[in-house]
């Protein structure tokens, strides 16, 4: 074993992005070698850094070559409390195992994971009004009106794109209102979906199509917002429209397969998912057009396990990124290798200081993320950036939160 793999030390580090964090794993070898990956404390998994920085110890002096051996040395002192915050931390350790390991070889991650089937990558626009309409004013121009929703979906496809993805809204006198009950905003926990939401959603997906034109596919992500008889009530009231898929989240495979079964509309499903285990029995019930992946939470090579399953029972595959350019390029290359690639989904829109926290950003053409031929994922962390932007106290969804209870 070669210094240049083993490992000397591993830490985490976050900082600001405006209304939540991101968070980064950092491992050194005794060479001097630095392995970089991304992961989320903001999306509901409060607590995954601490577990890293448990765990971390028994990383030390063993060999990045060995990312499997030490993934499942990881899953076994783990297993009685096993997904959930400590799936994510064993993924974003395995993450940072392979960029490092990469490197030590000089070679891009997706050449340790197969070899690349594609040089592009076709994206879609995620959050599209989301972010602008929601985040404000981290994301500019912020998005209030009518007006400003249908100049946005211009925008996508002015840009080159070919795809966006949006969420539930409706319009109160002529202002953009959305709606998420399933993460708390509105505090209503019974998840029924009313008259008016239906209608409101309606009005938004003909702006959207009127903005975006007649060739942009759209879909629409309802995530954890309806039970089973509420996601029917949706998908009937938006029958007649144009959807490449309808997103939501379930955690009953049944349930999700009658709702497919009903559903005129391909489903996409499973993002908060971790494990094969886990995707298994979606699979099996039919329950899904297409599985998204979160490759942050799983880890990209344990990512690809579940990519082969989804392969044998003809389901294609998305990943899940809604967070910095690091996870960005992780779900690249996972995306890059795969055979059964749908579509990779993106933030277009950033926050103002985006570009100096990372030393390289993605790079889009015609709708398209190019990949990169540089070592390991082909971006890392700028750690003076990182000091100068400090990460907020409370923040992400909890911050959410916190403002709805004061209000």
């Amino acid at each position: 074993m070669t210094t240049n793999a083993r490992i000397a030390s591993v830490d985490t580090l976050s900082c600001s992005a405006g209304w939540r964090n991101y968070y980064f794993v950092k491992i050194v070898t005794e060479g001097g070698i630095v392995g970089w990956s991304e992961f989320d404390e903001g999306f509901g998994s409060p607590g995954v850094g601490t577990v890293i920085r448990q765990l971390g110890v028994r990383l030390i002096s063993k060999s990045v070559m060995q990312h499997e051996k030490i993934w499942s040395d990881l899953h076994c002192v783990t297993r009685p409390g096993s997904g959930g915050v400590i799936g994510q931390a064993l993924g974003a350790i395995e993450n940072a195992l392979l960029d490092a390991k990469a490197k030590v070889l000089q070679v891009p991650c997706y050449e340790l994971l197969g070899g690349k089937i594609r040089d592009e990558l076709r994206v879609y626009w995620s959050h599209c009004v989301t972010w602008r309409a929601s985040r404000a004013p981290f994301y500019q121009p912020v998005v209030t009106t009518k007006d400003d929703v249908r100049a946005l979906a211009a925008e996508v496809k002015a840009k080159g794109f070919t795809g966006l993805k949006t969420n539930t809204f409706s319009y109160e006198n002529n202002k953009v209102k959305g709606w998420a009950p399933g993460f708390g905003t509105p505090f209503s926990p019974e998840l029924n979906v009313s008259r008016k939401v239906l209608s409101g959603l309606r009005e938004h997906l003909q702006v959207m199509r009127e903005g975006a034109g007649p060739d942009m596919d759209i879909m629409l992500d309802l995530n954890f917002n309806a039970k089973t008889e509420g996601y029917l009530e949706i998908i009937r009231a938006i029958a007649d429209f144009d959807l490449t898929w309808v997103e939501l989240d379930t955690l009953n495979p049944q349930a999700l397969a009658t709702i497919r079964a009903r559903s005129p509309h391909p489903i996409a499903s499973c993002e908060t998912l971790i494990g094969l285990q886990q995707f298994l029995p979606f699979f099996r019930e039919q329950a899904i057009d297409v599985a998204i992946i979160d490759t942050p939470w799983n880890g990209v090579w344990q990512s690809l396990k579940i990519a082969a399953a989804a392969e044998a029972h003809e389901i294609n595959v998305a990943c899940h990124n809604f967070y910095g350019h690091l996870c960005t390029m992780m779900n690249a290359h996972f995306c890059a290798v795969i055979p059964n690639f749908r579509i990779m989904e993106v933030d277009i829109d950033r926050i103002a200081w985006d570009h100096e926290l990372y030393t390289h950003e993605p790079v889009y053409k015609d709708g398209h993320l190019v990949m990169p031929d540089r070592p390991g994922w082909g971006t890392e962390p700028v750690e003076s950036a990182l000091l100068a932007h400090p990460p907020l106290e409370t923040h992400g969804f909890l911050a959410l939160g916190v403002k709805m209870d004061r209000a």
